[in-house]
């Protein structure tokens, strides 16, 4: 049987939609608060700033999420770097960082979080 609420629902479902499909996760709270708590946003940014007086000391998340586009073994080879920290003679964030290399932040963030903090990075260009 067809009633009035039937077309309501179905109108608010396509209104709701764009919410979920187009979720700015740029903006996610629990991730910067993550970030923040363990020290990461003191050498990066999240997104690339257009101010370039000044070159940071780690790269924007957004520039490391396209960098790593599409790249097989990105997460776990950036959670690698983050608990163990960079090599300095292979930086390869050059005129993109003044940063020599990464340090060792296992002793601010764990592997969980450091992995659920990288799977959100790598969704930052997008």
């Amino acid at each position: 049987m067809f009633s009035i609420r039937t077309p309501l629902l179905l109108c608010a479902l396509i209104l709701s939609a764009p919410a979920f499909a187009g979720r700015d996760t740029r903006h996610d709270t629990a991730m910067t608060t993550l970030a923040t708590k363990a020290g990461c946003l003191t050498c990066h940014s999240v997104h690339t700033t257009s101010d370039s007086s000044e070159t940071p000391i780690g790269p924007a998340w957004q520039d490391v999420a396209a960098r790593y586009h599409g790249q097989k073994g990105a997460a776990a080879q950036l959670a690698k770097t983050v608990q163990d920290g960079s090599n300095p003679y292979q930086a390869h964030w050059k005129n993109k960082a003044t940063g020599l290399a990464m340090p060792p932040n296992a002793v601010a963030i764990n592997k969980t979080d450091t992995r659920k903090l990288i799977d959100w990075i790598l969704t930052l260009d997008q």
